[in-house]
């Protein structure tokens, strides 16, 4: 996850030059904290709304509030996936303690998903290598389409990937080396310790709090988050070069802000050690060299579903 300077052959330079690149790259403890607090505070604060209503007037009445939850705690990916460059704070110790904690409330084992992106950002829209489109559904009917737009048989099939991984012990994946695989099995066991804990701790107390705050609210959530990751590289090109093969999505600051600023996907990809408080400044200066620009994420699903349905029929 290098930043490289030139794409392949015939492919246009990214214009930055060292001293921006350096300048862009500085990382921050406080930036990193203001995120970090900002979002983990919001969830807190939704999930506390969720508690004391569906305690005095029952749960149906705090079902509102769930979307607005689910979209916050589904986009903990945006956390774990910042820490995983090692971008979100200048200390590694802070990106590990705020990667590790996101990655367990979202379901998502921390080591394996850092393995995992770092085969994506090498082999980008490779379709025999990116794990990204090797994982991918690939639906066969609409139903199929929306099923995967919901995202509920991705969070699914990770889950059946970790159990498997805790139970047989092996890890089979190739994007994780020989070397890291007892690293992989050994988290997947305690992720699934820890799961089984909090639902015996749960069933013990006789309380349902982790399930109206956390667990359906993160189902919820995938509805959210699937749609805008599958905005990331569908429909673009299977080329080298960030600037083909990633789209930057333009949207509203609340949304921004919420997804830690990677709807600048494009400027991720191209400079990948930039941290994600100065993508909005990259962008000025890389934006007239993006080839694929969504216009909000209402629209640019669309599009995504669109080109699903095009590949499908085509394939």
């Amino acid at each position: 996850m290098t930043d490289a300077t030139v794409s392949e052959p015939g492919h246009r330079l990214k214009p930055l030059s060292p001293a921006i690149l350096r300048e862009l790259s500085v990382r921050s403890n406080l930036r990193g904290a203001a995120q970090s607090l900002g979002h983990y505070g919001m969830i807190v604060l939704v999930g506390v709304l969720i508690w004391m209503v569906s305690s005095r007037y029952g749960v149906l009445w705090a079902l509102p509030l769930m979307p607005a939850q689910g979209y916050l705690v589904a986009f903990l990916f945006m956390a774990v996936h910042e820490t995983a460059h090692k971008t979100a704070f200048r200390s590694r110790g802070l990106n590990l303690a705020v990667g590790y904690l996101s990655a367990f409330i979202i379901g998502l084992p921390y080591e394996y998903y850092c393995l995992f992106h770092w085969d994506h950002h090498r082999y980008t829209q490779d379709p025999a290598k990116d794990p990204e489109l090797i994982v991918g559904v690939k639906p066969t009917s609409d139903t199929q389409l929306a099923i995967a737009y919901s995202g509920l048989l991705q969070v699914a099939g990770r889950l059946r990937l970790m159990l498997g991984h805790a139970i047989t012990g092996k890890v089979v994946v190739p994007w994780i080396p020989e070397n890291r695989r007892v690293t992989i099995v050994t988290e997947a066991r305690i992720y699934v310790a820890s799961y089984a804990l909090l639902l015996a701790l749960s069933l013990w107390f006789s309380s349902a709090l982790l399930l109206w705050v956390w667990i359906v609210p993160l189902m919820i959530g995938q509805f959210f988050l699937r749609p805008y990751l599958y905005a990331e590289h569908t429909g673009c090109e299977r080329t080298r070069s960030a600037f083909q093969n990633t789209r930057t999505t333009y949207t509203g600051a609340i949304v921004k802000w919420i997804a830690w600023n990677m709807p600048y996907h494009v400027e991720h990809h191209a400079y990948p050690s930039i941290p994600f408080h100065a993508l909005p400044k990259l962008n000025g200066i890389v934006d007239g060299e993006i080839v694929y620009r969504g216009r909000g994420y209402i629209r640019t699903t669309r599009e995504t579903w669109a080109w699903f349905r095009r590949h499908r029929k085509s394939a």
